[in-house]
């Protein structure tokens, strides 16, 4: 089956989808792209839960029309039998009573626009069954590596997830902690919006890590709480970051950088430590972060002598590729959900089919 999976992950910045072609077991990216939101839409989809209702409303529609073109463009002349678009996460409450989560980027525009069936919206009926809505990618990545031995497979976005897979199970999984979203906003802050990110990491390769710092983050309440559980950016976020560098400057950039991305890479190493059952054959990296080279020294320094390897999907597709999987099981009326990462009652069939 062809699909296209749509994504855009807690760091909004843009939609990356992906052309894949899903088989029994296997899942080929035939191609992938991230189409980057303009700066104004990005500030406004970063600062949408403090949007009025209208505003929100707006931006909904504006984003399915965005996530629309992403599709027909990644797809050119090959026509998918599905669509599947994780949408833009505004909030992810699921400790609040109720549990409660809002995704946008509208799917009947999507639907509309590309005459394509769309699955959308995958976490509400995951959170109704008592589960956390999140990690999402759980099942995928049994889909992908549950057949070996035991592997933490993990996704560094802006926030990190990890998978701890082997021998057909999900022994377990859960959102880590800050993945890119820390880094991004603190280069942001110091370079007074001229750059977005540290390409390669080289920023943060010539700082020093405050050590005090790290050791005082580590203990932080969320990385005391067993799985499951999940994050979105308000607790590892902005405000985070006005406590800990109230005014970033240039100068200072290079050490919080370089602390900032030891924090990830050893929230994401002691987290695997304390939930794997077992030794591991490898760890499995994708996402942005595996792009940051100088973060890819820290997490390989730390889980030596496991190797850390990139993911066999392309790094930066492999989320992206994860909802096309998961839109065409719901498509096919098959369980796409993983209850032993988000905790929910039982397998549920995620995402709400609209119909083109």
């Amino acid at each position: 089956m062809k699909a296209v999976g749509l994504m855009s992950g807690t760091s909004a910045d843009g939609v990356t989808a992906a052309l894949v072609i899903i088989g029994a077991t296997e899942v080929r990216v035939i191609r992938h792209r991230t189409y980057p939101y303009s700066p104004a839409l990005k500030k406004r989809v970063l600062g949408a839960p403090g949007l009025s209702v209208a505003e929100l409303s707006r931006l909904n529609f504006e984003l399915g029309e965005v996530f629309a073109a992403a599709a027909l463009q990644i797809a050119g002349r090959l026509q998918p039998s599905v669509i599947g678009s994780h949408g833009q996460t505004v909030w992810h409450g699921p400790n609040a009573t109720p549990p409660n989560t809002l995704q946008i980027a509208e799917p009947a525009v999507i639907a509309e626009r590309t005459g394509v069936t769309v699955v959308a919206d995958f976490r509400p009926r995951d959170m109704a069954a008592g589960g956390q809505g999140a990690p999402l990618v759980a099942a995928f990545d049994l889909f992908l590596y549950g057949r070996g031995p035991l592997k933490a497979v993990i996704n560094i976005g802006g926030i990190s997830n990890a998978s701890l897979i082997g021998h057909g199970k999900i022994h377990a999984a859960f959102d880590a902690g800050p993945g890119n979203v820390l880094l991004d906003e603190a280069v942001r802050r110091a370079t007074k919006g001229r750059r977005d990110y540290d390409a390669g990491g080289h920023i943060a390769a010539s700082g020093t890590v405050d050590q005090t710092l790290v050791r005082r983050l580590l203990a932080h309440p969320y990385f005391l709480e067993p799985p499951p559980k999940s994050l979105d950016r308000s607790t590892f976020g902005p405000m985070l970051l006005d406590r800990i560098y109230p005014r970033l400057t240039a100068r200072q950039l290079p050490d919080a950088l370089a602390s900032l991305c030891e924090l990830t890479a050893r929230s994401l190493w002691l987290s695997i430590l304390e939930n794997a059952p077992g030794p591991l054959s490898e760890v499995v990296v994708s996402g942005g972060g595996a792009l940051n080279a100088h973060l890819m020294r820290r997490l390989r320094a730390l889980c030596a002598p496991v190797r850390v390897n990139a993911s066999t999907l392309p790094v930066m597709a492999k989320e992206a590729a994860c909802f096309a999987w998961l839109a065409a099981r719901a498509l096919d009326g098959k369980t796409n959900s993983a209850p032993s990462a988000t905790g929910a009652r039982g397998p549920r069939i995620l995402g709400k089919i609209i119909l083109p």
